[in-house]
Parts: C-alpha cells; structure tokens; sequence
C-alpha cells in the first residue's frame, strides 16, 4: 500500500472514531458527522443541528492531503489531532500544522510545508 493511501485509511479512521466517541455524549438535536472527499484528499469532522432556537454547525477537524504530507488546516480537539497521527505511525515530518502562520511553523516538531 502506497503511503498517500495508508494516510487517507488512518485519517478516516481516526476521524470515525472521534465522530463516534461525540455522538455518544452530544445533543439529540445536533449531529456529529464526517465527510470523506478521497478524490481531492478533503477529510472533514463537523456537528450540524439546532440547539433550542439556534442554528448549530461547526468544524471540528478539517485535514487535507497535499504535496505527500497531511496537513491539519483546523483542530479543536483537545488534545490535538496532530498527536494521534503520530500515534498512528505518521512521521512529524509529513505533518503540517496548516492553521499556523508560515513563520511560526518552525518553531514547531512539524513539516513547515
């Protein structure tokens, strides 16, 4: 299995997961959902819902594959997305914390691009 395939396996699992741990414990009116684009490497974790009288949706995670590299464009997780990557045998170097400045991506463990 080629690496861009082995990342878009442990991306969607990792982002099932997560989706199905919220589930257990969010609103019934407020659904946890993934989205998987493989054909243009988009990968997205995102709640839809109402809460009462108030539209309700939002991004959790949002990973995209580019340039052979994951890169993690928005996490709101707690313990940050990036961290189960590694954990799932995703070298830093193939990592790109893509909602940080350019600049500051140096000061990171991470890919800068």
């Amino acid at each position: 299995m080629d690496k861009l395939d082995q990342y878009r396996q442990i991306i969607q699992k990792i982002l099932t997961e997560y989706r199905d741990w919220a589930a257990d414990s969010n609103q019934a009116e407020v659904q946890e959902c993934v989205a998987f684009d493989p054909d243009r490497d988009h990968y997205f974790w995102f709640h839809v819902g109402w809460t009462g009288k108030r539209r309700d949706f939002g991004v959790t995670v949002y990973l995209r594959l580019e340039q052979d590299k994951i890169w993690i464009e928005e996490d709101w997780t707690k313990q940050g997305i990036a961290n189960d990557l590694l954990e799932a045998g995703v070298p830093p170097e193939d990592i790109v914390l893509g909602f940080q400045h350019p600049k500051k991506r140096s000061m990171t463990e991470f890919a800068w691009a």
